[in-house]
C-alpha cells in the first residue's frame, strides 16, 4: 500500500502567451478550476498506475473542498484520513505560457493545519511506502515519517517546492526526490558543490547523505544515485502542453511500481514515461496517465524489454 501524507489544493489555471513581468497585465484564457496539490497529485498518479493508495491531508470548510477531492474520489483513493480544518482549502494560482511552462502562487489554507498524528488514522505495515512533500509543515511531515518508519514503512521525500532541510532530518527518508534545480539548491544548502550536471549533483548528494537520491531532468528523463550505482532513464519525446504535475506524476508512479516489487531502474523508466505523458495535456490531475497507457508508451519507446 502507498500512503501519501501531504497537500490537497484546488488549482486555478489560466493560459497566456507569456508570463507577466512585475507591473504587467497580460490577457489570458478562461480560467479552469482543477484539483491539485502535490500530495493529492502523487496519490492520484499512484492510484492510476494501479496501486492501493490512502491519502492523509486536510481541506477547508468551503465550496472548494469537494472540487479538490473530486478526482481522488472518482479514482478510488482512500480518503478516510482526510480531515476538515480551517476555513479555506489550499489553492494554487497557475499561469501556463505558450511553451507549456508554468508559474505558481500557492495559498496553503488547510494544508498548514495538517498534523503528523493524522497519519495514525491509517494502518501502516512493513514494506508500505509513505510519500511526503513540502507543501505542509515540514515538522509534521517529519513526525509522520518517524511514525511510519517505526511501523516498518519506506519513506519517499519529494523536496518540492524546495525548502532548506537540515541534514539530520533528511535521514528520515529512504529515497529523496528532487528536480535538477532543487538538487543544486539542496547541495548548496548542505555546503556541497553542485556537479556539472544533474547526474553529478545527485551522485554527490547520495554519497554525502547515504540515501538514494533521484532527480527528474525534464526532457532528459531522470537520474538516480544509490551510493553504489547510477541509473539514468530517458523521457518520452513529446511536445509539452503543460508541465504542471509532471514531477508529481513521476513520484506517484515510481512509488506504485516499487510497491509492486519492481526494481528501481524499471520503476524509474515507467515513471519517466508517465511524467512525459502528463506534459501533453492541460492541468495537473486530469493529465495523469493510467496504467495501460503507461505500459504501452514505455514499451513503444523501447524502455522495457
Amino acid at each position: 500500500m502507498i500512503v501519501v501524507f501531504g497537500s490537497i489544493n484546488i488549482d486555478l489555471v489560466c493560459r497566456t502567451d507569456h508570463h507577466p513581468r512585475p507591473g504587467e497585465t497580460v490577457p489570458g484564457s478562461d480560467y479552469q478550476l482543477i484539483p491539485g496539490g502535490k500530495g493529492a497529485n502523487q496519490a492520484l498518479a499512484a492510484r492510476r498506475a494501479g496501486a492501493n493508495v490512502a491519502m492523509v491531508g486536510a481541506v477547508g470548510a468551503d465550496d472548494m473542498a469537494a472540487a479538490a477531492l473530486a478526482e481522488l474520489t472518482a479514482d478510488g483513493v482512500d480518503l478516510g484520513a482526510v480531515v476538515t480544518r480551517g476555513a479555506t482549502t489550499g489553492m494554487a494560482i497557475i499561469t501556463v505560457d505558450r511553451h507549456g511552462e508554468n508559474t505558481i502562487v500557492l495559498s496553503p489554507g488547510a494544508n498548514a493545519r495538517l498534523k503528523g498524528e493524522d497519519l495514525g488514522a491509517v494502518r501502516l505495515g512493513a514494506g508500505d511506502i509513505v510519500l511526503l512533500q513540502m507543501e505542509v509543515p515540514f515538522a509534521e511531515s517529519l513526525a509522520a515519517a518517524k511514525a511510519a518508519r517505526a511501523a516498518g514503512a519506506r519513506i519517499m521525500l519529494s523536496i518540492a517546492p524546495f525548502l532548506p532541510i537540515e541534514r539530520a532530518a533528511l535521514a528520515a527518508a529512504d529515497i529523496i526526490l528532487v528536480n535538477e534545480t532543487e538538487a543544486a539548491d539542496l547541495a548548496r544548502h548542505l555546503g556541497l558543490a553542485p556537479g556539472r550536471d544533474g547526474a553529478a549533483t545527485v551522485a554527490t548528494l547520495a554519497r554525502d547523505l547515504g540515501r538514494t537520491v533521484i532527480a527528474t531532468l525534464g526532457g532528459d528523463g531522470a537520474v538516480a544515485a544509490t551510493g553504489t550505482e547510477t541509473i539514468a532513464v530517458p523521457a518520452l519525446p513529446v511536445d509539452p502542453v503543460d508541465t504542471t504535475g509532471a514531477g508529481d506524476t513521476f513520484a506517484g508512479v515510481l512509488a506504485a511500481f516499487m510497491d509492486e516489487g519492481a526494481s528501481l531502474a524499471e520503476a524509474m523508466r515507467l515513471a519517466a514515461s508517465a511524467g512525459s505523458l502528463a506534459c501533453t495535456r492541460l492541468g495537473a490531475q486530469p493529465s495523469f496517465p493510467r496504467r495501460a497507457e503507461i505500459d504501452e508508451a514505455a514499451n513503444q519507446d523501447g524502455a522495457l524489454a
